[in-house]
């Protein structure tokens, strides 16, 4: 199934192999995914692919500075025929969401999702609304611009297993795109290979994957090392520690094993860690990157 899942993406996002695996295993590890890039490279349509690809349900919601909680999670609506007021759930309550820029709203309306995020639930009117069993946020931003935007703050940042970048085609690449939007979009033909029950069931697989101590020991010491790494300013959180290694499990079961290797923590280390390590020097591109490699060549990998 996992197989069939990956080469239905790719069938439809051209040359992005890496990540369609990565969001694959985020699916698999039961996280959600930022999609950071500039515009017209695909967010949008992995989301859309995603969602056709394991025949779960699909809303999208367009962030604007006029975008208010309500109109992400809903409310409480009068109405004037019975004189009562009425739920009205918000597109959050679907299985796949796509919050496209996420950061052009308001920090009080990026918050409306964490709890969603987090508990997998929505608080309306003082009661509570669980979220389908299967319930996924790809948010997609804009890393370029910065008039207009309101950067995710840690607390929200931290909330994503992965943060992927999709990034520009090559040539050979950007033809068979080319090609492949003369007779229409690939993503109007796209058939479910899947669907939401199972990929739950495959979760409860995926969570069974052995992970050795020392293995485990590994991880704990590269989240410590960005607590003790002086150009560090704002470290990992032990929700780091537990995406990372929810991601090696889902990196082993999709490469076909029952047990993860280092192989597989070192894999999925960037995706998970780099949108939550901050670096003291902001202004210097790519440098949480940097702190983070030399960490991961610092860290003892296990024998």
């Amino acid at each position: 199934m996992v197989k069939k899942l990956i080469e239905s993406l790719n069938s439809v996002l051209l040359g992005k192999q890496e990540q369609v695996e990565m969001l694959v295993m985020a699916l698999l590890a039961d996280g959600h995914v930022l999609i950071e890039d500039v515009p017209g490279t695909g967010k949008t349509t992995i989301a859309k692919a995603l969602a056709a690809a394991i025949g779960a349900d699909f809303a999208r919601i367009q962030f604007t500075p006029d975008l208010l909680p309500a109109d992400v999670t809903g409310g409480a609506v009068f109405k004037a025929n019975t004189g009562e007021f009425e739920i009205r759930k918000g597109p959050v309550f679907t299985q796949v969401l796509l919050a496209d820029e996420i950061n052009r709203a308001s920090p009080r309306t990026q918050s409306s999702l964490l709890e969603a995020m987090e508990e997998r639930q929505v608080s309306l009117e003082g009661e509570r609304h669980a979220l389908p069993k299967l319930f996924m946020v790809l948010a997609t931003e804009n890393p370029v611009e910065f008039h207009g935007v309101f950067p995710l703050p840690e607390a929200q940042m931290d909330r994503f297993l992965v943060r992927l970048s999709l990034g520009y085609p090559t040539a050979e690449t950007e033809l068979g795109i080319l090609r492949a939007h003369r007779d229409g979009r690939p993503l109007d033909t796209l058939k479910a290979v899947t669907t939401p029950d199972e990929i739950i069931a495959v979760r409860n697989d995926v969570r069974k994957i052995h992970i050795d101590e020392s293995l485990e020991m590994y991880v704990v010491s590269l989240v410590q090392a960005t607590r003790t790494n002086p150009a560090v300013r704002l470290a990992a959180s032990p929700r780091a520690g537990i995406n990372l290694i929810k991601m090696a499990q889902a990196c082993a079961y999709v490469a076909g094993r029952d047990f993860v290797n280092p192989d597989d923590i070192q894999h999925v280390f960037f995706p998970v860690m780099e949108h939550r390590v901050f670096a003291k020097d902001s202004n210097t591109p790519g440098a949480s990157r940097q702190i983070l490699e030399g960490i991961l060549k610092q860290v003892r990998v296990p024998k």
